[in-house]
């Protein structure tokens, strides 16, 4: 099994969605299992979705299944299952919960804000998802603000380079402001830029909103805490002054990385929010 773990908006989907598109030809059956946290939260949702994966592989045969343990031992070809968006390691057990369950060469994929999610489940290899460079994000920006525009003038290229600076390598953030930005003068351009900057877009806010959600409410105090105060802080200074007021940093900090919602830079110990 794979994990593909990152903060919300950073393109773990499209990856997953690349790789299927891919190699999913070379499998028996294929199933891409499209946003597991939300489908799961329905009534029997797992049951459905266990359904859904006995459909694709099995040829589009019906079968129902009135709970998640039936569907146990029934696959046992080579196949590529993704699971999309998982948030519970509960998804995991019911979804594609042993390597047995499958047939020799089979490929689990799974796409979580969660690396404790993928720990837990004792998924073989984890990849990290990180921002874009730079140069990347340029590019992506400059597709979808520009398309079609092969030089770009002075004004394109400094309001590019404005928002790859305010959109820090997030790939949902530089395609959503680049279908936003993609019309007008430069001032109208400019303008709205600002705007976003005052009012931060719903779609990404959405979308990061999120993994803020899902922590515990003294997590939540560390991670504002950090955020809003401690950018850049010596680590065991950080602690120390979390610890003084009566929180939890160890565990939060701990927490708040596995959710990708803090990165430690680990030659100078210092955390970055």
């Amino acid at each position: 099994m794979v994990g593909i773990w990152g903060i919300g908006g950073i393109g773990k989907t499209t990856i997953a969605r690349a790789v299927y598109n891919t190699i999913a030809h070379k499998f028996e059956g294929s199933c891409f299992l499209d946003n597991v946290r939300e489908e799961s939260m329905q009534h029997g949702g797992l049951v459905k979705l266990q359904n859904i994966i006995l459909s694709k592989i099995l040829g589009g045969k019906d079968l129902e299944l009135s709970n998640v343990h039936e569907g146990m031992n029934v696959i046992k070809k080579r196949v590529l299952i993704i699971v999309d968006d998982a948030n519970q390691v509960d998804q995991l057990k019911k979804l594609v919960g042993r390597s047995e369950w499958f047939g020799n060469g089979s490929r689990i994929i799974i796409t979580t804000r969660d690396k404790h999610l993928l720990t837990a489940h004792q998924v073989n290899l984890i990849y990290n998802v990180k921002e874009l460079d730079d140069h990347e994000a340029f590019d992506l920006f400059s597709a979808n603000a520009f398309p079609g525009e092969r030089r770009l003038s002075d004004d394109y290229k400094k309001l590019a380079s404005t928002v790859v600076q305010y959109a820090r390598g997030l790939p949902l953030a530089l395609v959503v402001l680049g279908s936003l930005l993609c019309c007008g003068s430069i001032e109208e351009r400019l303008d709205a830029l600002d705007g976003c900057k005052k009012i931060p877009n719903p779609d990404i806010q959405e979308a990061l909103k999120i993994s803020y959600n899902s922590l515990e409410d003294h997590v939540k105090e560390v991670f504002l805490d950090i955020a809003c105060f401690f950018k850049g802080e010596d680590k065991d200074h950080l602690i120390q002054i979390l610890e003084g007021c009566g929180l939890n940093p160890k565990y939060g900090v701990k927490v708040l990385k596995e959710k990708a919602l803090i990165n430690v830079n680990e030659i100078c110990q210092k955390y970055k929010s």
